[in-house]
């Protein structure tokens, strides 16, 4: 298998369309982990990442016939952007199906290179089986962002590069969605340079790859998170997966949090900005050194794209320092008396505060939602030791989505008059009246005792809601929550509303 991959990786017809990429020396990243970090920088392609190489070369290998018919796709940007770049170069007609939730950015970029925009349905899914569907309706050629032999080893001549540019890799650090990235480096790799390691990074909402690897075959997960949307897949391809599960050594898995950090990291070494996916590389290849430790090692992490919605950037720049362990988010209780605020500040110290809320509650003691600045993760620890040691009650928030994404901008706080009040978290399409389209939906039925949206520059809404659900309720309301078909957590028994903005007269959920 692997010398047909190379073979194809060698004759690959890419370089009409794509342009051989820098391996560029991260210094900031490479002195804080003591080993020798590159960045294969796949967001200075003309569409501002990889995608293209496999779109054209699968382009390259179709008949005049095929060609004349025209192409089409399904996808959430990056592949619509480089095949509708591929098919103007080529001049073939091009239909990209893109759900309705795709950011303005990409859908301005596919139709600017001369693509067909359909949009259609809320998820890459939907908008698949509408591509099929036309494709068989209209007779247009199909061409798959991932499982395919052709778009693999397009993407497959970015290890061939990698291995032109520097000679010595001891691991390569992979994003992985469908698996058409890593399978074509991993191709590549092991025919070639079989000691040096390939690392799959998975967002950990949408670790198919891993499931699979788990598993010992292709698995779809229940649910996919999409905050890194461009490897936001539920199962990993069956062609590439026929090369992953031979030839990739890891898969690491990363959060939010330590893919904002990451972003960071890649702007602060290139001055360029990646997209959500396009770091997941760097997050795993640091991940990879705090947990094995390696010492002066030649560390590769592929840098897939830069299309990000510049609105965005305010909800990576909020969380970057906390993916980096550079602050951490706490609950204290303190006194509710004159000159409590200042003993607290005095037990920190000249610690910088980055953040501090509280409200009123009750005269006894006070809640405070407290951000405070980090060196790394045992001054975390040090911290909250610190406050217990002057017996302060503490609760360390810092990996509690809920209390960073909601609570910390809520004000308000405690209810001392809703009852029955049940709280969960949702996602939902984010495009012009889903936040109308949301409230119709949840307004009829079940009272709304709280409520937070906040829009983060991405595909998708993120709510925070209380409804009040009386125990004879419970059955109607599991049913409603089907009906409404938004993925969604309980968030009742979570410490961060507990404290925050619960009724203090409630007994707390069991």
């Amino acid at each position: 298998m692997l010398e047909s991959y190379v073979k194809k990786i060698l004759n690959a017809k890419v370089y009409e369309a794509a342009v051989e990429t820098s391996l560029d020396p991260a210094p900031n990243l490479s002195n804080r982990l003591n080993n020798q970090v590159w960045i294969k920088r796949e967001d200075l392609q003309p569409v501002f990442s990889f995608k293209l190489r496999g779109a054209y070369n699968k382009m390259a290998h179709l008949s005049d016939e095929q060609k004349a018919k025209g192409v089409i796709c399904a996808s959430a940007g990056n592949h619509a952007q480089g095949l509708a770049q591929a098919a103007r170069i080529m001049n073939v007609k091009a239909t990209i199906v893109m759900p309705k939730a795709t950011a303005e950015i990409k859908v301005k970029s596919v139709r600017a290179r001369g693509g067909k925009v359909v949009l259609h349905g809320d998820s890459f899914e939907e908008a698949a089986v509408h591509s099929q569907q036309l494709a068989e309706e209209k007779g247009y050629t199909y061409i798959h962002p991932y499982d395919d032999p052709e778009v693999i080893a397009g993407q497959g001549t970015i290890a061939r590069e990698i291995f032109h540019q520097t000679q010595e890799v001891d691991a390569i650090f992979v994003p992985v969605g469908g698996g058409g990235l890593i399978a074509g480096i991993a191709a590549y790799t092991k025919y070639i340079r079989p000691t040096t390691k390939v690392i799959g990074v998975e967002f950990e909402e949408s670790a198919c790859l891993k499931a699979a690897k788990e598993h010992n075959r292709r698995v779809t997960l229940p649910q996919v998170g999409i905050f890194a949307e461009g490897i936001a897949v539920a199962q990993i391809g069956a062609e590439t997966w026929k090369v992953c599960k031979d030839y990739v050594d890891d898969v690491i898995t990363v959060t939010a949090d330590e893919i904002c950090a990451a972003i960071k990291d890649i702007f602060d070494d290139t001055r360029s900005v990646a997209e959500t996916a396009g770091a997941v590389g760097v997050a795993g290849l640091k991940k990879y050194v705090e947990e094995n430790q390696p010492s002066n090692q030649n560390l590769v992490a592929i840098c897939s794209g830069a299309n990000i919605n510049f609105d965005r950037l305010r909800y990576v720049a909020e969380r970057a320092e906390i993916g980096e362990h550079r602050e951490a988010v706490f609950a204290v209780t303190i006194p509710e008396r004159p000159g409590s605020y200042q003993q607290f500040i005095n037990v920190i110290g000249k610690r910088p505060v980055t953040e501090f809320n509280y409200r009123y509650t009750d005269g006894e003691m006070a809640q405070i939602f407290v951000g405070l600045q980090t060196s790394d993760l045992a001054d975390r620890e040090h911290i909250a030791a610190l406050l217990r040691k002057h017996d302060y009650p503490v609760l360390d928030l810092t990996d509690n989505d809920m209390a960073k994404s909601h609570v910390r901008h809520m004000v308000g706080g405690h209810s001392s008059i809703v009852e029955h009040e049940v709280i969960y978290r949702f996602e939902f399409p984010e495009r012009p009246g889903a936040l109308m389209n949301f409230l119709k939906k949840l307004g009829g039925k079940f009272n709304i005792s709280l409520f937070h949206y906040r829009n983060h520059g991405a595909a998708y809404g993120r709510v925070l809601c209380g409804m009040q659900v009386a125990s004879g309720d419970k059955k109607a309301f599991q049913s409603f929550l089907a009906e409404l078909d938004y993925p969604y957590w309980e968030e009742t028994n979570n410490p961060a509303y507990q404290l925050f903005l619960a009724n203090p007269n409630s007994s707390k959920p069991a």
